[in-house]
């Protein structure tokens, strides 16, 4: 049976993509809330092209815990939707996402070992023979001290079982990481999660105090 999650929110629309303000991740027993969402853009000659558009999906449990401190490490489920608004092949977005691993790691993971390196080489692996139109998606799904899974959606839906399942628990803050960490890729998401965080939290405290 599904735990449905008891903290109220909205879906959030990022230029043509709908992200629902639930979700069910492969292999879960947990419905996740939508904690933000924001849009990647790059720059191409002095012009911003909009890439990718992100959410990032928490468990409840994730709300008096990131009280204290945001960390892509902390110990809650999390599954992150990276949506394409550009079409990318799968070696175009490794190099894109994965292009600075090693460095994202040791700001990111810590200390980076052989198994480590073995890891990034299986992720890069899983998208070697993919290719993503736009509006086709790669979700990313990970627990607490599980591993990381990947899934490929060519229509917005979530599939029953992930493509790839990478044993390796740093991986995941690592990639997380270099979406909405401090060094991110999609400072959007970043603000978006800080600030419907916030919110949330305000919310709970002011039903704490209306209930005293």
């Amino acid at each position: 049976m599904t735990r449905s999650p008891s903290i109220a929110v909205s879906v959030v629309q990022v230029e043509s993509v709908k992200l629902p303000p639930y979700v069910k991740p492969p292999g879960s027993a947990k419905a996740l809330f939508l904690a933000g969402a924001g849009l990647r853009d790059v720059e191409i000659e002095g012009k911003l092209i909009k890439v990718t558009a992100i959410g990032i999906y928490l468990e409840d449990a994730a709300l008096p815990l990131l009280a204290a401190k945001w960390s892509s490490k902390s110990p809650f489920e999390k599954f992150w939707w990276v949506s394409m608004i550009l079409p990318l092949t799968g070696p175009q977005y490794t190099e894109k996402a994965a292009g600075n691993r090693v460095q994202a790691w040791h700001f990111y993971g810590g200390t980076y070992t052989d198994a480590d390196a073995t890891a990034v080489e299986k992720f890069r692996e899983a998208f070697k023979d993919q290719s993503f139109r736009p509006g086709a998606s790669i979700l990313y799904a990970q627990t607490p001290d599980g591993p990381l899974m990947t899934t490929f959606s060519e229509d917005g839906s979530i599939p029953e079982a992930p493509n790839a399942v990478i044993e390796n628990r740093q991986l995941g803050g690592v990639v997380l990481g270099t979406l909405i960490g401090e060094q991110g890729v999609c400072p959007q998401a970043r603000m978006s999660v800080a600030a419907r965080i916030c919110a949330l939290l305000e919310d709970g405290k002011m039903k704490a105090r209306q209930a005293d």
